[in-house]
């Protein structure tokens, strides 16, 4: 795909700063349209002075004021009929660090179709009541999108495909005024359009005006929520768009200003504050996750012993949300180490003065991070986490914020080649430790599964655990971390299986009584809690 950018930027009043935003532009080769978009005097001078088309500098006056969106939908109009094929937006009240051009432009070079976006970076200059009016849109945004893609939706620094935004604007309104950028970008969203999010520092310069209405444009804003959600319900209950990716991912896939805002909420308002905070979101989501509340229901069913009513699935869902509460604040330091206790002291001891390296199978039942977060720093460097998801370098970047030697931990896999079985064969050598879920359906087999007794009826567990323990060699334990009832939580490591023996002629049976055992042991887990079990997967659906 052809990549041709020009910079569109809108300004109403706006000049004092607009000479250095202009040569930056033109200092990255682009093309400059200013809107001037009804601007009274001095401003209307000073933005006409910068009329110098030979210099691929065009100023385009508009005689009334349209709003922001207008001014920059017509920055669109001009470069479109120019051959552009991109447009970079920039804001004209130079609060944008523009040495992150290069970056945007780069990103935008590499993936054509996306948006890319500045993710706001603010200095202590940021107003209270814009930083509280922003966190406010970000949750809106999340649930509108049903994602936590867009970290930030209301940035004046972006990149533009043209091509996604002329075929959107023939066919949808957009918010014209300050709810233009928020209202452009979740709607691009819903087209597909992958929204590509590059730090940029934002300040308030000294004496910096503002063309936002404090009454007039927070209503703006609050009509575009409330369309927005209601539009995205009715195409989810008409199936004009793909369903969501499942919320319980959530903790695995959590964009970083996610993280920064819960363990902030967490600082200011303790657990249980937090936890009314994220009540109405988790009601929507319980609401709109058709497929994941059928899967909570039906797992609850057989792990209850009783038909589970509303009031139980919403509890799920909000235990799964306190659960990622909890995790965060672990890994930001708000939640302390006395948190977690040991139920098993003497096989802890045991494991951890084996100097030899081992495979801890773990589940999504309960807490595992969390007890990953709080562990001793010594064991912590014994331990690797190998991942099977798309999103683990998201993760890794939100570890890196609190915890940069975690982060170090994490390996993505996506099988087990040649050159990932020699990788961990050494750290098993030097005595480390590798976690790998058991109860993720396929985690490093693909379609090779193995269905075992769980919970009454037959379910597929997936072999990945068991065939990468018999190719290391080594001991194999299993690590549980559940919340107790009358308060933090509680960690549980045993031992499984020395070693893991897969012999010829009787590799499938081996492996289906090790999927078994760490069936069974699962299974009296989640019926000692059931509500502590976060995999939101029917485990019982022919071909899942």
């Amino acid at each position: 795909m052809t990549f041709n950018p020009c910079a569109v930027i809108p300004s109403h009043d706006h000049w004092t700063a607009l000479p250095g935003v202009v040569a930056a532009a033109r200092g990255q080769g682009l093309a400059v349209f200013i809107i001037d978009d009804g601007s009274g005097e001095p401003a209307a001078a000073a933005i006409a002075s910068l009329h110098r088309p030979a210099a691929g500098v065009t100023v385009v006056r508009l005689p009334d004021n349209r709003g922001k969106g207008g001014a920059v939908c017509e920055g669109f109009r001009l470069a479109a009929e120019a051959g552009f094929t991109h447009v970079v937006q920039i804001d004209a009240d130079g609060q944008h660090d523009l040495d992150a051009l290069p970056e945007l432009l780069a990103q935008a070079r590499a993936r054509p179709k996306a948006l890319v976006s500045g993710e706001p970076v603010y200095d202590a200059t940021m107003p209270w009541g814009r930083r509280i009016g922003r966190w406010i849109t970000h949750l809106w945004v999340f649930v509108e999108t049903l994602s936590f893609s867009i970290t930030d939706s209301m940035c004046g620094l972006r990149v533009y495909p043209l091509a996604a935004v002329t075929e959107l604007l023939a066919g949808e309104g957009v918010g014209a005024g300050m709810d233009f950028d928020t209202d452009i970008m979740v709607r691009l969203f819903w087209r597909k359009v992958e929204p590509v999010m590059v730090p940029v520092r934002v300040t308030y310069p000294p004496g910096n005006s503002s063309n936002f209405h404090m009454v007039r444009d927070n209503w703006k804003i609050t009509r575009m929520h409330t369309r927005l959600v209601l539009t995205m319900l009715v195409r989810r209950l008409t199936g004009a768009t793909a369903p969501p990716r499942h919320w319980a991912g959530l903790a695995e896939r959590g964009a970083l200003w996610g993280l920064r805002f819960v363990v902030a909420a967490h600082r200011l308002l303790g657990r249980r504050g937090c936890m009314a905070v994220m009540a109405p979101i988790v009601l929507y989501f319980y609401l709109t996750g058709a497929e994941q509340r059928r899967a909570s229901q039906r797992f609850l069913g057989r792990a209850l012993g009783r038909q589970p009513g509303r009031l139980d699935g919403l509890r799920h869902f909000m235990d799964f949300a306190g659960r990622a509460l909890d995790a965060f604040a672990a890994w930001s330091g708000t939640l302390p180490p006395v948190a977690v206790t040991c139920d098993t002291p003497d096989a802890f001891a045991r494991i951890a003065a084996d100097r030899r390296g081992a495979l801890l199978v773990v589940s999504h039942l309960g807490n595992v991070e969390l007890s990953r977060a709080l562990m001793a720093p010594a064991l912590r460097q014994r331990l690797t986490l190998l991942a099977h998801t798309r999103h683990a370098e998201n993760y890794g970047r939100l570890l890196r914020e609190f915890r940069p030697e975690a982060a170090a931990r994490v390996i993505q896999v996506t099988d087990i080649g040649p050159a990932t079985a020699i990788t961990l064969q050494e750290a098993i050598e030097r005595g480390e430790w590798l976690s790998i879920a058991g109860d993720r359906v396929p985690v490093l087999s693909k379609d090779r599964v193995v269905p075992v007794p769980f919970l009454g009826k037959s379910a597929e567990f997936s072999e990945g655990p068991w065939l990468l323990a018999g190719l290391l060699g080594c001991p194999v334990h299993l690590l549980f971390c559940r919340r107790c009832d009358e308060g933090g939580w509680a960690v549980s490591l045993e031992p499984f299986a020395e070693r893991v023996e897969l012999p010829r002629g009787r590799r499938v049976e081996a492996i289906a009584e090790l999927a078994a055992r760490y069936a069974r042991r699962l299974e009296a887990e989640c019926r000692r809690d059931p509500f502590q079990w976060y995999n939101f997967f029917d485990f019982w659906r022919e071909g899942a």
